[in-house]
């Protein structure tokens, strides 16, 4: 079932939106060539709890059954399209890092990615971010009273195919709330159209994942990691949005 939120409620998802905004802001202060993932997760845990929040990834097992993820952050290089694991990589001139954060305030949860271009990235790489940031803007465009599920889904794909790249398939967009995952779950494909009406309080994470090449990925053997099948550049970026009568809130920028 899906479930739509009171403004109030919405309000408190703000302000667990805004500490994720704020803790992207701190991460931005040190990324750079030659720092590990693992220092960007000590960064962003520090700062999640400066703000009496709770890094909502930490331990997160979910719907997925998988083991305990063991960070605070996803920190996903090239590669990567999702939940990799902060470590010992060192992070290169040229790369695509996604970041995504997640924080339990108060009771409900906020979530974003943020993919960010160290120093000078090639063109495709350019391209790449380019077409996924957009395609964020315009699903969150349609998140709309009245509009159907599968409107985001299809502007989504549509925007991916302009530019001649693929989109993840094997993992979506959620709902968001009390749980980190809620339905309903959000395809970034497909036609329009479809689904379910979407109404005033609903709250949707929406989150493109474009690859460069194939649109076929692996799970590594830590169970968390998802590669490009091809270990072709991969890109996402994720907004918490709430449908309003006015429009779509975007809930985790400042």
């Amino acid at each position: 079932m899906i479930i739509c939120k009171s403004a109030d409620e919405i309000k408190v998802m703000e302000e667990a939106g805004k500490i994720v905004a704020r803790v992207f802001l701190k991460i931005e202060e040190v990324i750079k060539p030659g720092v590990t993932t693992a220092f960007l997760d000590k960064v962003a845990e520090e700062a999640i709890l400066k703000e009496n929040a709770i890094p909502a990834f930490k331990g997160y097992t979910g719907r997925f059954g998988k083991k305990p993820f063991p960070a605070s952050i996803c920190a996903s290089v090239n590669e990567v399209v999702v939940h990799g694991i902060p470590g010992n990589r060192v992070i290169n001139e040229g790369d695509l890092v996604s970041i995504d954060i997640g924080v339990k305030f108060k009771g409900f949860y906020g979530d974003a990615t943020r993919t960010y271009k160290i120093g000078k990235v090639s063109k495709i790489a350019e391209k790449l971010w380019n077409a996924t940031r957009e395609a964020l803007d315009i699903g969150i465009e349609k998140c709309r009273v009245g509009a159907r599920l599968s409107d985001i889904s299809n502007s989504i794909e549509k925007r991916a195919l302009e530019d001649g790249f693929s989109v993840v398939k094997d993992f979506v967009g959620h709902g968001i709330g009390r749980d980190m995952h809620e339905d309903p779950q959000i395809l970034n494909y497909g036609p329009p159209g479809q689904g379910p009406v979407l109404k005033e309080g609903m709250v949707l994470a929406i989150e493109p994942m474009l690859n460069q090449g194939t649109c076929k990925v692996e799970v590594l053997n830590d169970l968390w990691t998802v590669v490009t099948e091809d270990r072709k550049l991969s890109c996402h970026f994720e907004d918490t949005v709430a449908v309003t009568s006015n429009g779509p809130l975007i809930l985790t920028r400042i």
